[in-house]
C-alpha cells in the first residue's frame, strides 16, 4: 500500500511539467496584481501607426478583460484606484511593459492571504 501511494505521488509530480519560467511568471503576475510593480500599458493603432493611449503606474490587467476589451486597474493612492476599459479592434493592439522589474523566486510559489477579502464589508441601507 505504501509503495502504491509513493508511486502515485511520484507520477503526479512527474505529470506536473512546471519550469522556472512558469513559477517566476506566476509570481511576477501576483506582484502586479497586488500593485507592487510599475507597468506601462500602450495602445497602438496599426493603420495610422500612432500611439493612442498610455497608462503608467502601479497597474494590473483587470480580470474583466475579454477578447474585445481590455481592463486596466491602477492604484493611485493608499485606498484609491482607477479602472480603465478600452475597446480593442482589428487595427488596435496593446502591449504591457514591466518598468520596475520584480523580485520573483523560481523556487517558491507566492500565496497572498487578505483577510479583508475573506470577511467582506457590509453596507447597511
Amino acid at each position: 500500500m505504501r509503495k502504491t501511494l509513493l508511486c502515485l505521488a511520484v507520477l503526479a509530480l512527474a505529470a506536473c511539467d512546471i519550469n522556472d519560467a512558469d513559477v517566476a511568471s506566476r509570481n511576477v503576475s501576483k506582484a502586479a496584481d497586488n500593485f507592487e510593480a510599475q507597468r506601462r500599458f500602450v495602445f497602438y493603432n496599426g493603420i495610422t501607426g500612432e500611439f493612442m493611449l498610455e497608462i503608467t503606474g502601479l497597474c494590473s490587467k483587470d480580470n474583466t478583460s475579454t477578447e474585445r476589451t481590455l481592463g486596466v486597474i491602477c492604484k493611485t493612492g493608499p485606498d484609491t484606484y482607477k479602472k480603465h476599459m478600452l475597446g480593442l479592434s482589428d487595427n488596435v493592439t496593446w502591449f504591457m511593459e514591466d518598468l520596475s522589474g520584480t523580485n520573483a523566486s523560481v523556487n517558491h510559489y507566492r500565496v497572498t492571504f487578505k483577510p479583508s477579502a475573506i470577511i467582506p464589508d457590509i453596507d447597511v441601507r
